[in-house]
């Protein structure tokens, strides 16, 4: 066989790295150079026909120019046509590709969003409802209310589902469930309150499974050092479903009538319902669509995640026995308690300091969201490139979520001495947009220490985090009435920012754990 020009690199195995990224990172830096393949030693890997390529000789081609052990060496093979962008790349004779993944990532980013829209939706038409049907402003907390009965609990059996079966199918199922109940929810609402409230849970219920399921889908289509930025987007998604449901809600019903939104949005989740089920598989190596050389990528540049469990039950006791998940947990009740509290009574707060007419203040109900979409992606971005960079995980992992939570802290610190409305309104907005920071801390950090049990370990903070947006949009109402003003409030949702940002910094890591 005539000699191939080999590029490699080969480092001695110590056990774990003690910075696991700079194995990830390292190995998706590749020479262009020509690697054979038993007799077609002169065929490169950019002159592939990669359409024509199946899984079983895709998984070949794979292993063949993976990474090998031999005599306590790794060896690297490098390869010549390797997509290394997210934004796709162009071949041998000009064609654009889109790769998969992206494509991926922007299904996950629209299902979000109808996510968040489906439960804005309530919050505008309640309004119609309550004078239609003479409701009391307390049965309307209790409406409100009703979506995070089922939601607290279904993070739980969501996670552990994602975990068994794979987020493809999970989210397929919470898609349909929660659909269906957006669909029937008028119905509910004219035959008895009994009934709108069960299908308000149902709704919840089915919408715990989403979150979890991004997370797994996500974490096995991007490799480590683009994950950030798949989830930063994703979560942009769902961040604009405020921006989609507080706009498209209105004219909705003022053009179709009170069921309009809930027809809208339960036809918009069917319809990405069979776009998901025909293009994006569990894993990677599973799709008939995606080429070589980003498959390689993908697998090159992340840890080697374990197989989904079959049958296995999480090992709830050993999980909860490490700081490293209590840092998480924490961090997901201060996130949650911090964004309810703005979400659920900055409007209220603002009427009664500044007396402001909310129906005429768009800035309130959309910019602070959008800005948040954006800003979300902007710490996804940072994050991937502190990681190509050369900084530890673990690092990276402790400065978005000091930003995420420190930031935040100091705005709502600073509300307290707003004059106006105007400067109210930019610090609640600087809050918000700092709290996406934590998309690049904890939310991303369950994958990181339990790889095997990501989606079970997401639901438990997030049902912990559910438990705390109850308390919190509750006792806002007691401690303001109780105190007089909304001050003392904010400073204690600030301190609590500031403390579980100690304790993260302290207990939190980067490295595989469980």
């Amino acid at each position: 066989m005539a000699a191939a020009a080999v590029g490699f690199k080969s480092a001695v195995l110590s056990g774990r790295s003690s910075n696991p990224t700079d194995t990830h990172l390292n190995s998706t830096r590749f020479r262009k150079t020509l690697f054979g393949f038993g007799s077609n030693s002169d065929r490169k890997w950019g002159d592939l026909n990669l359409s024509s390529v199946g899984v079983k000789n895709r998984e070949a081609v794979v292993g063949g120019g993976g990474r090998r052990r031999d005599g306590g060496l790794v060896v690297t093979c490098t390869a010549e046509g390797i997509e290394r962008g997210l934004l796709g790349r162009r071949g041998h004779e000009g064609n654009f590709a889109l790769p998969e993944r992206l494509k991926v990532v922007a299904l996950m980013a629209c299902v979000m969003c109808l996510c968040n829209a489906d439960r804005v939706v309530m919050s505008v038409a309640i309004v119609p409802l309550a004078a239609k049907h003479g409701w009391s402003s307390s049965f309307l907390g209790i409406v409100q209310s009703s979506f995070l009965w089922g939601y607290i609990f279904s993070s739980v059996i969501g996670g552990a589902l994602v975990d068994k079966y794979g987020g493809k199918r999970v989210i397929g199922w919470g898609v349909f469930l929660w659909s269906l109940a957006t669909l029937i929810t008028p119905w509910a609402a004219n035959h008895s309150t009994i009934a709108l409230l069960a299908v308000r849970a149902f709704f919840g219920l089915a919408e715990g499974v989403a979150m979890p399921s991004m997370n797994i889908i996500l974490s096995r289509w991007f490799p480590c050092n683009e994950r950030a930025t798949a989830v930063g987007l994703s979560m942009g998604g769902f961040h604009l479903g405020n921006v989609v449901g507080l706009i498209l809600t209105p004219i909705m019903m003022s053009s179709i009538g009170l069921s309009g939104p809930f027809y809208l949005f339960s036809s918009l989740g069917l319809l990405w319902l069979t776009t998901w089920t025909v293009r994006v598989t569990n894993d990677p190596q599973e799709s008939n669509s995606i080429s070589n050389s980003e498959l390689r990528l993908i697998q090159e540049g992340k840890s080697n995640a374990p197989p989904l469990n079959k049958g296995e039950l999480p090992p709830l006791r050993l999980l909860l026995s490490k700081m490293p998940t209590w840092a998480i947990i924490f961090a997901n009740v201060t996130n949650n308690w911090g964004y309810f509290v703005l979400l659920s009574w900055m409007p209220i707060y603002f009427k009664t300091v500044f007396n402001v007419n909310l129906k005429q203040a768009a800035w309130f109900s959309a910019v602070p969201w959008g800005t948040m979409a954006f800003s979300g992606y902007v710490a996804g971005a940072a994050s991937d490139y502190l990681l190509k960079a050369g900084y530890s995980l673990t690092f990276v992992r402790k400065v978005m979520q000091s930003i995420g939570f420190i930031g935040p802290g100091l705005a709502l610190l600073c509300l307290n001495y707003a004059t106006s409305a105007t400067v109210a309104s930019v610090f609640i907005t600087v809050a918000l947009s700092l709290s996406s920071f934590s998309q690049a801390g904890f939310l991303l950090n369950m994958q990181d220490i339990a790889p095997q049990y990501a989606g079970f370990l997401h639901g438990i903070s997030n049902s912990a985090g559910t438990l705390a947006a109850i308390i919190s949009t509750i006792g806002t109402g007691y401690f303001v009435q109780w105190l007089g003003s909304f001050q003392a409030f904010l400073t204690v949702t600030a301190g609590l920012y500031f403390v579980t940002a100690i304790f993260w910094n302290i207990f939190a890591t980067g490295e595989r754990v469980f």
